[in-house]
């Protein structure tokens, strides 16, 4: 009955706005880490995604301001604040990787990273691409449930990515250089954190998708 009733009352949408706001502020910040981890301009590309992960903060606390002003929510309220919390984790972790490669001031990046970082700019359009359709969830859970798969499959592949990387960097400085590994293992680490991270968004559309179809 409740469930019935508000559907008829209108709905705070602007919910939608923020969260695809939020999600061109990801694909932006996965795109510039990308390009960094190709070693080129480095400090410019640290420097963009420093001012989107700022730029994602105004727009989590805007989404969080929302929900305790709005009397009715596309969703539920646990919902919305959980889904923008794990968006904005997945580009605070980009943050926290770019602060570890300027501590290191490293400039040149192994293949299997280089390929962590498509594998982090496919996650984020994926996840861009499933954000506005959570307006007609109903209408769209398919599609939703589909890219919610894919984000996983991603994940996987980024896990094997890590691991083989790890593998190729011992063996390359294992016993020669030790602080070349301990750094490498730790951009390894947090590169794979950033896709753990778009993982828990996925798994939090699958959540809403459950839970409203």
């Amino acid at each position: 009955m409740l469930s019935w009733f508000r559907k008829l009352l209108p709905r705070e949408d602007r919910f939608f706005d923020l969260f695809a706001q939020h999600s061109r502020t990801i694909v932006g910040a996965a795109e510039a880490l990308n390009e960094l981890l190709s070693g080129k301009d480095t400090e410019r590309h640290c420097e963009r995604i420093v001012a989107l992960e700022n730029e994602a903060d105004d727009i989590t606390r805007e989404v969080l301001q929302a929900v305790r002003r709005s009397f009715i929510t596309p969703f539920d309220r646990v919902d919305i604040k959980d889904l923008i919390q794990s968006m904005d984790d997945a580009i605070d972790m980009m943050h926290k990787t770019v602060k570890t490669i300027r501590l290191f001031e490293q400039k040149e990046f192994d293949p299997r990273m280089q390929e962590m970082g498509s594998a982090i700019v496919k996650a984020a359009h994926l996840v861009a691409e499933a954000i506005p359709l959570l307006d007609r969830i109903n209408a769209n859970a398919p599609r939703l449930t589909a890219i919610a798969e894919e984000v996983t499959r991603v994940e996987g592949h980024s896990d094997e990515l890590h691991d083989r990387g790890l593998k190729e960097l011992f063996l390359r400085h294992g016993s020669s250089n030790p602080m070349a590994y301990i750094i490498g293992s730790e951009i390894y680490g947090e590169l794979e954190k950033v896709v753990d991270r778009f993982e828990d968004v996925a798994n939090e559309i699958s959540g809403i998708v459950i839970e409203n179809v």
